[in-house]
């Protein structure tokens, strides 16, 4: 159990420095998200598209793009395949912000890959996709027993 509570530690405290390198940000870090998401799509993405690209609930992505709507970051275009949806659109507010701030994230990856080295940085990358996966999928199980 010891090494469990270590390593707890461990994760902890990487996504603690993680998250306090982006903490100037004038709105909430997964908001930030969903303006990075927007940004790195070929094509405007609806809220459905930012749902299932994020693993979380339709309603949690509409609470995000109401709050960023109506702090001026977000925007809504029609849609070209139906009536009643809409895409996402990213107003010159957002777009000055993403720029700013993904410089600053894309540092970080860019020490982590210097300093580990290209493959142990592609290995810890890849051993995340691994343990994401492990507790999304748990997170389905569970779920599925509660409804």
């Amino acid at each position: 159990m010891d090494s469990l509570l270590k390593s707890a530690d461990t994760v902890s405290l990487f996504c603690r420095i993680n998250i306090n390198t982006r903490q100037n940000l004038p709105i909430r870090s997964s908001e930030m998200g969903l303006l990075i998401y927007v940004n790195q799509c070929k094509e405007p993405p609806s809220s459905v598209d930012a749902a299932t690209f994020f693993k979380v609930s339709k309603p949690m992505v509409a609470g995000m793009v109401h709050s960023l709507e109506k702090k001026g970051y977000l925007e809504r275009g029609a849609s070209p395949n139906a009536k009643r949806r809409f895409t996402l659109l990213l107003s010159k507010k957002a777009k000055a912000l993403v720029e700013e701030t993904t410089g600053e994230y894309l540092k970080n990856m860019s020490l982590m890959r210097e300093g580990l080295g290209k493959q142990d940085f592609e290995t810890l990358v890849e051993l995340l996709g691994k343990a994401n996966q492990i507790l999304l999928d748990n997170k389905k199980e569970g779920e599925h027993l509660d409804g």
